[in-house]
């Protein structure tokens, strides 16, 4: 069973992108961005498809994961400018390659298959069981690629329309963002160990990063996104305003993944609401 889910995702993921090309080579909507926004919807609406065939939503999960490094490799094929950096690009593909990579092995070692489905989605098909369809679409599949598709949004100005030569800046947030991938990695590898051990079944993990933050994982990828919005200021810096891209992501994590996660960490770890008490969400408080 989990062979033919892997088989099924592969396929599903090979068409999704070979989709969301097409609509780039036939469609033109004036903009570059524009047209990559039009093929990652394209690309989203196959994956639903798809997760509609097999009842299974969790298929998109790897989405998020998968698509900003087909995006990226896009965006340095086609600068806007006549004196582009590969250096920059280099800077910028490093971070993002790692992030792609590692987050979607993580996903991948964690997935048991189709046949579960993320208790998130499920706990909003009971709560909107008669929109199921469009909770589904637009809640659970089109939703989670806009979120990604603004927060990638700086890349084009960092990389498409960027003639000015590498700068600080550049090296700055190249390690900035590694080091946001690498916090996401560790507290997910903490996390994998502390769960193989069967005597932490319904306990809180309090170790490691995790003493520190209930979401170190969560930090690490908004921080990625700020990350790769600063690259966007070696531009110029008047698009400090994009910052609304990272900020919308930080947004949804504090008023929507946090809350769920917690909600259900406390229904299921009868320590939790004290950890709770004692450990910020985000942000380590290094006064403590």
């Amino acid at each position: 069973m989990y062979t033919k889910s892997l088989f099924v995702c592969f396929f599903s993921y090979f068409f999704s992108i070979l989709f969301g090309y097409f609509s780039l080579v036939y469609f033109d909507l004036g903009h570059l961005w524009l047209d990559i926004a039009l093929a990652h919807i394209v690309a989203t609406v196959v994956i639903f498809i798809f997760s509609v065939i097999y009842k299974n939503s969790s298929l998109y999960d790897p989405f998020w994961s998968v698509i900003p490094l087909p995006i990226f490799i896009y965006l340095i094929l086609y600068p806007e400018v006549d004196e582009s950096s590969q250096l920059r690009f280099a800077l910028i593909g490093i971070p993002v390659t790692y992030y792609v990579i590692r987050l979607t092995w993580n996903w991948l070692k964690t997935w048991p298959g189709l046949e579960k489905e993320d208790f998130r989605y499920i706990n909003l098909y009971q709560t909107f069981g008669r929109f199921k369809i469009f909770i589904n679409f637009f809640g659970i599949h089109l939703f989670p690629t806009l979120m990604v598709n603004i927060c990638l949004f700086p890349l084009y100005f960092a990389i498409t329309i960027n003639d000015q030569p590498v700068s600080f800046l550049d090296w700055f947030f190249c390690i900035f963002t590694i080091l946001a991938v690498l916090l996401e990695h560790i507290s997910d590898e903490q996390m994998h160990s502390f769960k193989k051990d069967q005597n932490n079944t319904s306990l809180t993990m309090n170790r490691g990063l995790w003493k520190y933050s209930r979401h170190p994982n969560y930090l690490g990828e908004i921080l990625f996104w700020f990350g790769l919005f600063g690259f966007s200021l070696s531009q110029s810096f008047d698009n400090f305003w994009l910052i609304i891209c990272p900020l919308s992501m930080f947004a949804m994590f504090i008023f929507a993944s946090i809350p769920m996660m917690d909600n259900r960490s406390l229904e299921r770890r009868p320590d939790y609401e004290e950890y709770m008490k004692n450990t910020p969400a985000l942000i380590p408080n290094l006064f403590k």
